[in-house]
């Protein structure tokens, strides 16, 4: 057999994608392929493709075109690939291979076979494939932090959203399983790990016949990893058990993200989300007294077909009430195959941006407010990136979860990928601005003791 050939990636989309991206680095490169982070210079380049919404679609096809174009061998991967199989190895004749989101892991059997002069099309159709701690990683992201999935695919049936079509029904890992992850990261040096699944709340129910994330989240207590975050929390699934679970837990960082994407209850059921309806207002209030140092970040979808003035003002003063730290808003995207694309009433572009923009101004002084609030105070920041130039670092403290919230500037010595203690000086609508903290900074900040 001669040399193998060499292969990068592209990668698109959302974490969950990722971890998909570095689980078929970790195979390439255990398999003996020479994995290469420039595509201009590899044999092959796997685009690993988002189909969430239009706009994501269109950056996977200008992606696989502009490649097409280069003549490489194309291995098309992902969301997208689930999505548009035929259409797909029809438009793009320089693909040499289609992977499915449940087929990844067989990565290496696609090239040897594509090696071979056969076209290849490996897509299941009901995707049932989890990763778990023995499959190799690559990990992609900076060094202090690590995703780890414990779950994959999604049991609801959202009216606007694709993804249970894309990835299957939900499949949980076993507690074991994720620990033993948990403690790799922890072993790599790893400071922060970032749990993920479609819905969070939801971890176990398939496999265990209830939901056990409380008992994941007390288990990941005995790891030795500073900060363990979560994301895609849904708020009834946030109970007492799991309340108590964050609390007691230190290494839990009091992070909710709760994709609530409305407010209004007509709205809800439209997206047949009815059972949120009821719950919204006192589950804010019961989730900020029982962790009241709660950091709350939420995204609205704001264009619904049939969503009104009336609708939307409820929504405006919802986010008023509740005062977010970090609010993310989306204007209505109708997906092909999905109850919502064929609703009436739908909405035109105009309205949904004019609409998004106004729930931004709305929440823009509060997220200030609350930025605000941690001015004077002494907190840790993973320092992950430095300015060459300047000296200047740059993190995050646990207000902030990588790329969608804001960052910390900061000034003076610390290593990347280390947490530090930071006094934060100053603060916008996004970002936090400070100095690594010295000893006159933390005496200063203790309170005094008669001996």
């Amino acid at each position: 057999m001669g040399n193998k050939p060499s292969i990068a990636i592209s990668h698109l989309g959302c974490e969950k994608n990722r971890i998909d991206t570095e689980h078929m680095l970790g195979l390439l490169a255990e398999a003996g392929y020479a994995v290469s982070a420039n595509d201009e210079l590899a044999d092959y380049v796997i685009v690993n493709t988002c189909s969430f919404i239009q706009s994501a679609r269109e950056e996977s096809v200008r992606t696989l075109v502009e490649l097409a174009e280069s003549d490489k061998k194309i291995v098309i991967t992902g969301c997208m690939a689930q999505h548009f199989q035929d259409e797909l190895l029809q438009e793009i004749p320089e693909a040499v291979a289609l992977v499915g989101t449940g087929d990844y892991h067989k990565i290496v059997d696609v090239i040897e076979r594509a090696e071979a002069g056969e076209r290849v099309k490996e897509v299941s159709p009901e995707p049932t494939y989890i990763a778990d701690e023995t499959t190799p990683r690559y990990r992609t992201t900076t060094e202090g932090i690590a995703y780890l999935r414990i779950a994959e695919g999604c049991d609801y049936r959202c009216a606007f959203c694709i993804i249970p079509h894309l990835r299957g029904k939900q499949r949980s890992r076993s507690i074991e399983s994720i620990v033993a992850e948990a403690n790799q990261l922890a072993a790599e040096g790893v400071q922060e790990i970032i749990l993920i699944s479609q819905i969070t709340t939801n971890y176990g129910i398939d496999l265990y016949g209830k939901p056990k994330l409380a008992e994941l989240l007390r288990a990941l207590g005995e790891v030795d990893v500073p900060w363990i975050r979560m994301h895609y929390a849904y708020p009834t699934g946030l109970t007492s058990d799991v309340i108590a679970a964050i609390q007691d837990t230190p290494n839990v960082l009091p992070y909710l993200d709760l994709p609530l994407q409305h407010s209004h209850p007509e709205v809800l059921r439209a997206m047949n989300r009815p059972w949120q309806g009821q719950v919204n207002d006192c589950i804010i209030e019961r989730l900020k007294e029982a962790i009241p140092d709660a950091v709350l970040r939420t995204t609205f979808i704001v264009g619904f077909p049939g969503e009104t003035e009336e609708h939307f003002e409820h929504l405006l003063q919802f986010v008023q009430r509740h005062e977010f730290d970090h609010v993310g808003v989306f204007t209505f995207s109708p997906e092909e195959g999905t109850p919502a694309y064929d609703l009436p009433n739908q909405l035109s572009s105009l309205v949904m941006e004019a609409r998004r923009d106004a729930l931004m101004q709305v929440q823009q002084p509060i997220s200030l407010k609350q930025n605000r609030k941690e001015i004077g105070r002494v907190v840790d920041v993973l320092i992950e990136q430095e300015n060459p130039a300047t000296g200047e670092l740059i993190g995050r403290s646990a207000r902030f979860s990588p790329d969608v919230d804001g960052l910390v500037y900061l000034s003076g010595e610390a290593r990347l990928g280390s947490l530090v203690s930071v006094v934060i000086d100053d603060a916008d609508v996004y970002d936090l601005y400070g100095h690594v903290a010295t000893v006159t900074d933390l005496l200063k900040g203790q309170p005094m003791t008669v001996p």
